[in-house]
């Protein structure tokens, strides 16, 4: 791949990126599905949002199929 068509794909992908996350608080669910680990304890917080990661890989799998085909 030439360098420019790879600094416009990883420009595009930014911006993607972006957009994505000034959306993301219009999703209330996100983070807060089952399989989502929380754990607090005193001074201790930890989080894993195992659920979301598996629901949005899945969603962008169909969405790359959907374009490859």
């Amino acid at each position: 791949m030439h360098p420019g068509k790879a600094l416009i794909l990883f420009g595009l992908l930014l911006i993607v990126a972006g957009a994505l996350l000034l959306g993301a608080g219009k999703f209330p669910f996100l983070g807060r599905l089952p399989g989502d680990i929380r754990i607090e304890r005193g001074n201790f917080s930890f989080f894993f949002p195992l659920g979301t990661c598996l629901l949005l890989s899945l969603l962008l799998s169909l969405i790359l199929w959907f374009f490859r085909r």
